[in-house]
């Protein structure tokens, strides 16, 4: 029996800039990061934080100290409602035009004893991975990494380490090469908020894990927004382009699992536009 093709959803509203939006972009230029306040309301972000901490912890792929879940739209849609913010979507759509897209869902934990990790950019700007934009890589956004804190992102408990500037450069580090991936780097600071803020930055930026030297875990996911015409089907696995380019390969590079229909339908409208292209049809 054939299945009736997915209806394509309505497009996302326009978001017309604010000036809060053209202090972000103008932040966004200068460093490669900065962070938004208050995107989950206080008295929701308790909720959130205890459903993206137990999906995973049930789900996670790694073992602790850190806790990592792909496709994590699939295990846990208690933030789904957010990823449409008008204020977060007016920055996408200023640095993107109309019909960006999400790329990657993740769910994080840092636990206790983490310890730092290796200076990377991210996909598609990971030298490390197959599917790659080679270096030197133009100067161009490819994707916008959106950081949730569902806990407070501290100092002390691990908040990301980001290098100020570093998203001008036309290369990132890899091993063998002049930029040590476990250096550290002059400037470097880390991206800390309250739980409900959202940290921005250009997928170019390098940064790393930072170790949690508290007794508390740090929570939060990892959403990035992407042009529609950047081609995600290397993320995608059991498709031609992930077969040819990264399996073949044998390549690393991050995944994103399909969006079964049954959890895109029960998905607020103005989100399912964000992930439409996701969905398995004949799941």
């Amino acid at each position: 029996m054939t299945k009736t093709p997915l209806t394509p959803p309505a497009p996302i509203p326009s978001a017309p800039p604010t000036a809060e939006t053209e202090s972000i972009l103008a932040t966004m230029r200068r460093d490669g990061f900065c962070v938004m306040r208050g995107v989950i309301p206080p008295d929701e972000v308790a909720a959130v934080c205890a459903s993206v901490g137990n999906s995973v912890r049930k789900n996670s792929s790694l073992p602790p100290p850190q806790g990592y879940v792909t496709g994590f739209l699939r295990t846990d849609q208690s933030y789904a409602k957010y990823l449409a913010d008008p204020r977060l979507m007016a920055v996408v759509e200023a640095m993107f035009g109309e019909f960006a897209r999400i790329s990657v869902l993740t769910g994080a934990i840092n636990a206790p004893g983490i310890q730092r990790a290796w200076v990377h950019a991210d996909w598609p700007f990971n030298q490390n991975s197959k599917a790659r934009v080679r270096a030197p890589y133009p100067d161009v956004c490819m994707n916008l990494v959106t950081m949730w804190m569902a806990t407070d992102y501290t100092e002390e408990n691990g908040g990301t380490i980001v290098i100020p500037g570093s998203h001008k450069r036309d290369y990132s580090p890899k091993l063998g090469s002049k930029y040590d991936p476990m250096a550290k780097y002059d400037g470097e600071i880390q991206l800390v908020g309250k739980a409900g803020d959202v940290g921005l930055f250009d997928a170019r930026t390098w940064h790393a894990i930072a170790e949690n030297r508290s007794p508390h875990e740090r929570i939060g996911f990892i959403v990035r927004y992407a042009p529609w015409w950047l081609n995600l089907q290397p993320l995608r696995p059991g498709t031609r382009d992930r077969r040819q380019i990264v399996d073949a390969n044998e390549g690393t590079d991050s995944k994103v699992e399909g969006l079964p229909q049954s959890v895109y339908e029960r998905l607020p409208e103005n989100v399912k536009a964000l992930v439409y292209h996701m969905v398995e049809e004949n799941v």
